[in-house]
């Protein structure tokens, strides 16, 4: 690849399926940018998070909706856009799924990986993208 700044995009419906998708967009990435094995995985278990998140939470399994991904390169900054055409929601109430209370429940995981694994994460257009960014340095 040629020169430190590069972009990439993904279209698809909003069907469970779909999450599949990520992998192989991920893989392209992984031989194209030269990324290290954790980087990869990282970013995989990220973005596989927010397309969940989008298709399921976002547009409700709804096939007419479309979730995008949009990565941007920028030097050592790698950075991913996952939208989704729901009517979003509130990142300030999503619970602490470390807490106690917490523990059992089957959902609510996505959003801690993706904190977690990501160098910043942050919630944009009430809800409907994620910015999900990763320092190559």
């Amino acid at each position: 690849m040629v020169g430190s700044q590069t972009s990439r995009e993904l279209e698809f419906a909003s069907v469970p399926e779909n999450v599949n998708k990520v992998e192989a967009f991920v893989e392209v990435l992984k031989t194209d940018l030269q990324l290290s094995e954790e980087m990869e995985a990282n970013i995989l278990v990220s973005l596989s998070e927010a397309v969940n998140n989008a298709i399921v939470h976002g547009n409700k399994n709804n096939p007419a909706k479309k979730v995008s991904i949009k990565m941007e390169k920028d030097g050592n900054l790698l950075s991913f856009v996952v939208a989704d055409e729901g009517e979003g929601f509130d990142p300030g109430v999503i619970i602490d799924p470390t807490a106690p209370e917490n523990l059992d429940k089957p959902s609510g995981r996505g959003i801690f990986l993706m904190r977690s694994l990501a160098d910043k994460v942050e919630f944009i257009d009430g809800g409907r993208k994620v910015n999900i960014a990763f320092n190559l340095a």
